[in-house]
């Protein structure tokens, strides 16, 4: 044999048995047992739950007081006293508002003066009537004289009455918008008045869902400016019609609000229990593997000898979530364990160790300022 044949068969030898080892390599991964098999992965798994979860709707809305007025006076003048500052608790009654009002104060004590004289009249009439000094037609027009005097008093105390503003009802005051000596055109608003507690939470409803809505049904209530804090309250009203536009009912919660965080016209995240109470099988959402031909779950299942545990991947439906937890409709039965940690570790028939030392804590109201 030639001496480059020779060299050519040993190349050839040498390409080969590399070849072989490589395969053998990937066939029999570091760190595997004497045996072949896989190696054992740490994983974290906690069995599946039972949870009773009564099925809520999350709507949206907006907060509203109880009472609330944009207070202003039906009479122009110039401002002359101001009782108030911006931001004032004020009870139902407190002046808050007095317009220069002495010409009509003066016509008052005038036509009061008128009366009283009128009233003195009659009186005197009515002695002379009965000596016959006058006649019955004369004591008729006094009396007539003296209820159109009373009558003009009232409306002259009306009258100034409206160039004074007192608070309608108890409640917060918003910003003063008028100043001492200012002129007021009559409408111009001077300040806001809130009822704050309790306060209504307007929202709206579908339809299909009219005949679930009770008057009396518990609802938590969220807003952006207090993240992780809900505000429980009580379903008051229902609409007597349906939005022929939206198809939806509108509905009105009660809230109480003693310390007065809340304020109208906020936004507000509604959450209303509907329908009876539900019993699903539950998981930490950490536990489902998201695919695109589905979601997964990793279960563990003894081995055949019954000294260890190995993975099976399950196709799972999943329902709503809450908190986090995740409900499972089909594909798992309560008690299975399933890993919560790890899953990316492992494949169907993966051999695998359970250590739940730093699995996470789960909750199904977490608080997200803790």
């Amino acid at each position: 044999m030639s001496k480059p044949r020779v060299i050519l068969w040993l190349a050839v030898a040498a390409l080969a048995g590399g070849a072989f080892y490589v395969v053998k390599e990937r066939m029999s991964p570091a760190g595997a047992p004497a045996h072949g098999g896989a190696p054992a992965q740490t994983v974290a798994a906690q069995p599946a739950q039972m949870q009773t979860w009564q099925p809520t709707m999350e709507l949206v809305g907006d907060l509203r007081a109880s009472e609330g007025a944009d207070l202003s006076l039906q009479v122009s003048g110039v401002v002359e006293s101001l009782a108030f500052e911006s931001g004032q608790t004020v009870k139902a009654g407190t002046p808050l508002l007095q317009l220069v009002a002495e010409d009509q104060v003066a016509k008052l004590a005038s036509l009061k003066a008128t009366a009283e004289l009128n009233a003195i009249i009659l009186k005197r009439d009515t002695e002379q009537l009965k000596i016959k000094a006058v006649s019955q037609a004369t004591v008729d027009t006094d009396e007539a004289n003296l209820k159109n005097s009373q009558a003009l008093v009232k409306q002259q105390e009306a009258l100034v009455s409206y160039y004074a503003l007192k608070a309608p009802f108890t409640g917060r005051l918003g910003i003063r918008n008028v100043d001492l000596g200012q002129y007021l055109s009559a409408g111009t608003t001077i300040v806001t008045l809130q009822a704050l507690d309790p306060l209504f939470a307007d929202f709206f409803v579908p339809q299909k869902f009219f005949g679930q809505l009770k008057v009396g049904e518990p609802v938590k209530v969220t807003v952006d400016a207090y993240p992780g804090e809900s505000f429980p309250g009580t379903v008051s009203a229902i609409n007597a019609k349906v939005e022929s536009g939206s198809r939806n009912v509108k509905v009105r919660a009660t809230l109480k609000n003693p310390d007065g965080k809340l304020v109208p016209g906020m936004f507000a995240k509604v959450a209303l229990d509907v329908g009876a109470a539900e019993r699903f099988v539950t998981l930490p959402q950490t536990a489902i593997v998201a695919n695109p031909y589905g979601s997964t779950v990793f279960v563990l299942e003894k081995t055949a000898d019954g000294k260890g545990l190995v993975a099976r991947e399950t196709f799972v439906k999943l329902g709503q979530a809450r908190g986090d937890f995740i409900a499972v409709t089909s594909g798992l039965s309560e008690g299975e364990t399933v890993v919560v940690a790890g899953q990316i570790k492992l494949r169907n028939g993966t051999p695998a160790v359970v250590d739940n030392s730093h699995i996470p804590k789960v909750e199904l109201d977490p608080n997200v300022s803790d």
